[in-house]
């Protein structure tokens, strides 16, 4: 299965868990979860999901949500036929996972090490299951940062979205949308 954007924001509260066996707290002003999309064969751009959350429990419970309402596009109608025809008014996404805790426990300060981890992606009324590689820097003793290790991609068929982005394409009066997007994801921690 592709790695998707979903599983990068997993991957990353995961591996910011791990740190010490306190609960851990998504930093939403410093992370980011960013793809792109690419219409009519060369037009490129970037768009971004505003108000993430999660947490990362003593056990290592992983729960990020990602509200779809707050996709930004930099497009106001774009964002308003996202959020209506791709995500049917959802109001979120949810990525869970469990993380053993002692693989990270031990690092320290400056510190960096790579991960592979899985997930579940519950997007409208899909169980997708995630696959990805993160890069997790212990920045402090309070703070974790996760990141996407290598390029991942959201394929539109794997979350059952194709329909909406075909509607997508007849509004716009597009000849195409890609259906595979690269996606990068930054999450901060915070004990």
């Amino acid at each position: 299965m592709k790695p998707t954007l979903i599983s990068a924001t997993l991957a990353l509260l995961l591996a910011a868990s791990g740190a010490t066996a306190q609960t851990w707290t998504l930093d939403a002003e410093a992370s980011r979860l960013a793809f792109g999309s690419v219409k009519n064969a060369y037009i490129g751009e970037t768009h971004t999901f505003e108000g993430l959350s999660g947490t990362v429990s003593r056990d290592g419970a992983v729960a990020i949500d990602i509200p779809l309402s707050g996709v930004a596009t930099n497009i106001d109608i774009r964002n308003e036929r996202m959020i209506e025809y791709v995500f049917a008014n959802a109001p979120r996404a949810k990525l869970t996972a469990d993380l053993d805790m002692d693989e990270i426990s031990s690092m320290r300060p400056g510190e960096t090490m790579t991960m592979e981890l899985d997930a579940n992606l519950a997007f409208l009324d899909n169980d997708v299951p995630v696959f990805t590689e993160v890069f997790v820097a212990r920045l402090s003793p309070r703070s974790v940062m996760v990141t996407t290790n290598d390029m991942l991609f959201l394929a539109t068929d794997e979350l059952g979205i194709d329909s909406g982005i075909d509607a997508l394409q007849e509004l716009a009066s597009l000849d195409s949308i890609t259906r595979s997007t690269p996606v990068t994801v930054r999450l901060m921690f915070e004990r």
